[in-house]
Parts: C-alpha cells; sequence; structure tokens
C-alpha cells in the first residue's frame, strides 16, 4: 500500500499592471526536489513560478488570500 502525501509550497506570481506579485501555495504530489522552478499552477487557479527557497505558509500583506483559505 502506498502512502501519498500532500505538500504545498510557495510560488510567486508575475506583477500584472496595477497588480502585485503575489506569493501563493502550489499543491505537490511529488518529491520538493524534483521541483525546478519552473511555473506551477497554484491553489487559486493563478500560474506562478515555485521556489523552495520560502516555506508555505507565509504571512504578509502580498499573499494570496484564496491560497491562504484553502491551503490550510
Amino acid at each position: 500500500m502506498t502512502t501519498q502525501t500532500t505538500t504545498h509550497v510557495a510560488a510567486r506570481s508575475r506583477a500584472h499592471g496595477p497588480t502585485a506579485a503575489l506569493w501563493h501555495a502550489v499543491e505537490v504530489h511529488r518529491i520538493v526536489a524534483d521541483l525546478d522552478g519552473a511555473c506551477e499552477l497554484t491553489v487559486c487557479g493563478a500560474l506562478a513560478r515555485v521556489t523552495t527557497e520560502q516555506d508555505w505558509p507565509l504571512t504578509g500583506t502580498d499573499v494570496c488570500p484564496a491560497c491562504t483559505a484553502q491551503a490550510r
């Protein structure tokens, strides 16, 4: 029997016009070491570049509220 664990990692979106770049959560079903910094689909549905240098959950004003609510 295999056990599947879900991990959330942080990802940074790009700023679009007047919208600031935000930190998002990405749900990962593979080893975090396999992430290569490419864009991934976030919990809220945006595309953002994954970083393993930041731990999720993040705090601050530049964190996506939808990701924060869904990635609990």
